[in-house]
């Protein structure tokens, strides 16, 4: 008998920004983050499809049913806007979570992700009044339904991530399970189940390295200062510059222990659990099931 060959998974990576948002990373990056996205998942999953979708642009040509169902899985990435303001660049992007659950197609989102698949399921997200997450969210804990899902398998009992945010999930929409959470957001990572759909999102941000994090608080520095973050310019770059040199330097242990990060931030492999999870125990159960690997 002759096996065949396993399809490459075929993914979206829905990328939440508006244009200017999207050039400025690129400029300051070398990629937007839905390009940045796709090469976290690329690194290992080496044999997928990538396709990107841009829901903020004003006709764009986003997929209908039938063309999301054509994914083995799709990701939402974070993005600088705020659900709760009333913008044609958010609502195509809840109408399209909408369909996404409909078509019933694995989804997985961070940060904004989370926020949409929240508020399209019903939900509710304003702004923390707790105030913003920067740099890094503390302390996650996995719920005791956090503890035995798939999403966090392998994470340990408190943990960090790589996090910029202010808004937060206020009230978590019907069919939420919350998988973790920290001082800052009762919603730190959550499975929703809607409209014939399940979805898994964090808030925070697996898919960030330590560079990229530095790029994006560093158009921030004004906003460091202001909310109490850094003392001022010298400081803030300069903890910018150490997260870059952690970034190349994994092993430097002096830097790790002033910045209070361990090997769930500094090691790839961990860092990225909840992607790796995603992709392990929802994309590709699915994709077999459909007989597309």
């Amino acid at each position: 008998m002759i096996e065949t060959a396993s399809r490459p998974l075929r993914l979206l990576f829905v990328d939440g920004n508006i244009r200017e948002q999207r050039e400025g990373a690129k400029a300051s990056y070398g990629q937007a983050f839905g390009e940045s996205y796709a090469a976290e998942i690329a690194a290992f999953a080496p044999d997928i499809i990538s396709d990107i979708c841009l829901p903020a642009d004003e006709g764009a040509n986003l997929p209908d049913g039938a063309g999301l169902e054509s994914y083995d899985g799709i990701f939402l990435t974070g993005s600088t806007l705020h659900i709760y303001e009333d913008d044609p660049a958010v609502t195509r992007q809840i109408e399209l979570m909408r369909a996404i659950y409909a078509s019933g197609t694995p989804c997985f989102g961070s940060c904004w992700g989370i926020q949409i698949g929240s508020v399209a399921a019903g939900g509710t997200v304003t702004a923390n009044p707790k105030g913003r997450e920067v740099g890094f969210a503390r302390r996650i804990t996995p719920t005791e339904a956090g503890r035995s899902h798939p999403l966090l398998k392998s994470r340990p009992a408190s943990f960090d991530a790589p996090a910029i945010h202010l808004d937060t999930v206020a009230l978590p929409p019907h069919g939420t399970t919350i998988l973790a959470c920290n001082a800052y957001s009762q919603v730190q990572a959550a499975e929703i189940k809607h409209n014939g759909g399940c979805f898994w999102g964090v808030q925070y941000h697996p898919e960030f390295p330590l560079k990229q994090v530095a790029t994006i608080l560093g158009r921030m520095v004004p906003t460091l200062i202001a909310e109490g973050f850094r003392k001022d310019e010298s400081a803030a770059h300069a903890w910018l510059d150490d997260l870059r040199t952690l970034d190349a330097e994994p092993a430097r242990q002096d830097l790790a222990w002033a910045h209070g990060l361990d090997r769930e931030v500094l090691d790839t492999e961990r860092r990225v659990t909840e992607l790796r999870n995603f992709v392990e125990h929802r994309v590709k159960p699915r994709a077999s099931e459909r007989g597309r690997a």
